[in-house]
Parts: structure tokens; sequence; C-alpha cells
């Protein structure tokens, strides 16, 4: 077997340190409540609907509609948000590769996975890295837009909870990440 292949399996199954193993255990019990708490097919379908929206859909419409709308104008919130979103993509998924944080529906068989991941490992969320940046960014921009990208990142990153991917951690650490990503990305 090649060594790069012996080396990224013995990375996969290497035991998950214990920062993560505390943290994980105490955050399983708020993963459940959520899950709980929403158990309701059309709730759940919803939060399905606006993650799938969050993958990208809606935010490249967005772009789309500005530069439909806005014209030239645009041009420069576009290309802050592309740029954003590059980074946010790098980023992201440099740090699961780092951290191989298990995702909550892998840890506890009670916690059903509504939807199919994008990719194995939890932190962060890279839905709510993204959906914070393109939001500040926009609403930065054009402020009228901060009643629907405000909600829908809300709903965005509650959804990741909700749908049994993420832990509240990875998406606090996504929007954290996400809103300094932004914060670069207007100066």
């Amino acid at each position: 077997m090649p060594d790069s292949l012996l080396n990224e399996i013995s990375e996969r199954s290497r035991p998950m340190p214990a920062r993560w193993s505390r943290l994980t255990d105490w955050e399983l019990a708020w993963c459940l409540r959520f899950q709980q708490v929403v158990r309701h097919r059309p709730v759940i379908r919803l939060f399905a609907l606006v993650s799938r929206l969050g993958d990208g859909v809606f935010w490249y419409s967005l772009m789309l509609a500005l530069l439909l709308t806005q014209g030239a104008a645009a041009a420069p919130v576009v290309g802050r948000m592309l740029l954003a979103g590059a980074v946010c993509l790098g980023l992201y998924k440099w740090l699961k590769a780092r951290t191989t944080r298990s995702r909550p529906c892998a840890r506890n068989r009670n916690i059903q996975r509504r939807v199919a991941p994008l990719d194995e490992y939890s932190f962060p969320s890279g839905h709510t890295l993204h959906a914070v940046s393109f939001t500040l960014i926009a609403v930065y921009y054009y402020p009228s837009l901060g009643w629907l990208l405000l909600p829908f990142a809300v709903l965005v990153a509650l959804s990741r909870i909700v749908l049994g991917l993420h832990y509240p951690s990875d998406v606090l650490a996504g929007a954290l990440l996400g809103a300094s990503l932004a914060l670069l990305a207007l100066q």
C-alpha cells in the first residue's frame, strides 16, 4: 500500500481529540433537543429546502439578480461575494480536513440525518460560513435586502442542527468565520 494512502487511513482512524470529545458529548444533548422539538414533516421539509437553497442556489441566484437589476453597479459587490465565497470554501475544507470532527448523526444513533451531508466532517458549518459572509456583504451594499437575507441566514444556520448534520459550535464557528471573512472582503 502506498505511504500516502496509509497516512490518510491512519489520520482518519485516529481517535477524536479530548477537547472535541468533551464538547461533543455536551453538544449531543442539544442536538437531540433540536430534533425532538422539530419533528413535524412540513417543518423538516422547510429546513431541508432552506439547506438545499443554502448549498449555493440561493446565493448565486441573488448575485445574478443583483447583476440583472443593478447592472454594472453590482459588479464590485458580486465580485466581493465571489471572492469571499472562494476563501470560505478553501478555509472550511482545510478546517474540516484538519479537525475531522464526526457529525452528530454519526456519533449518536438517536440523531437522525434528515438530509445527506455534502461531506464527511462537521466542523465548521460551511453552509453557515457562506450564508453569514454573503449576507453581510450584500446587506452592507444593499441594506434594503436585510429583511430577506438576515432571516434566511438564520434559517440556514438552524437547519444544520435541525437536520442532524452539525453541532451548535460548528454553526457558531461558521458564523464567526463568515463574519470575519465578510469584514475582510469589505476592506
